[in-house]
């Protein structure tokens, strides 16, 4: 099944588990295109296409992440008739955790959420990036390593990037939790050993947001390892999605 906002690149009508994720800024759906074939056949993603990303590109950017999540779940309901499970990375944890909000809140307890890459909501630092310039914002992008050489060599899709870049990160900026929403699902919690976007501490924190369990997973590499080795990533994705429900290791 896919949508305007979830993407199936790899549909699976059999799958016992529905796993929706979220991009980071400036990122889109395609992050996750080669996710399906490291899960086993009873796992079916869906991956979010924010508007104004990719080949949404003609649609208006949000500019407020409360109302980006509102709409991510709503989106969502015909995709709920199965169990689910929400992964999202650095912007993608906090709509992942805000879309789970709402969702809970329509009853429908997603089975975990996983989020990666990220402070918590009451720990999310303000910022200035998105005011930056463009070799401001370009120097941040780099400094992260999220910026393909192959983009950088293409002038008209650099400025597609930084434009949807600037845009991503005035929500993480701006962006302030309501006070008084917690879930009950579970969350996993991934860091980086060399990303300085998520300290220990930081990530010690999302245990605020729930009355579930919750779990700390540590992998090597910076802010973008699960785009560099996806495999540590999601085995340990899976490894919680086997002790939540009857998934199996064998697709």
């Amino acid at each position: 099944m896919n949508t305007p906002w979830y993407r199936c690149f790899a549909p699976r009508p059999e799958a016992r588990m529905r796993l929706l994720c979220f991009p980071h800024g400036g990122g889109s759906a395609s992050a996750y295109r080669d996710w399906p074939a490291l899960l086993p056949g009873t796992v079916e993603v869906h991956a979010v296409q924010y508007p104004g990303h990719a080949d949404r590109i003609g649609e208006p950017l949000h500019t407020d992440l409360h109302l980006l999540a509102d709409a991510a779940a709503d989106a969502a309901r015909p995709l709920l008739g199965k169990p689910f499970a929400l992964y999202g990375h650095s912007l993608g944890a906090l709509v992942a955790y805000e879309t789970a909000l709402r969702l809970e809140a329509a009853g429908h307890r997603p089975v975990r959420l996983v989020v990666s890459g990220m402070p918590p909501p009451h720990r999310v630092r303000p910022g200035t990036v998105h005011l930056a310039d463009d070799a401001g914002l370009l120097a941040e992008l780099r400094r992260l390593g999220g910026l393909p050489h192959e983009v950088a060599a293409h002038p008209d899709l650099l400025a597609m990037v930084l434009r949807t870049a600037r845009a991503d990160y005035a929500l993480g900026e701006r962006y302030r939790q309501r006070t008084g929403a917690r879930l009950s699902a579970p969350v996993t919690v991934h860091r980086a050993t060399g990303d300085p976007e998520l300290t220990a501490e930081e990530a010690a924190q999302w245990a605020g947001v729930t009355d579930g369990e919750v779990r700390w997973q540590t992998f090597p590499g910076g802010h973008f390892h699960l785009a560099e080795e996806p495999a540590p990533v999601l085995l340990d994705v899976l490894a919680d999605l086997v002790s939540d429900t009857s998934v199996g290791w064998q697709g």
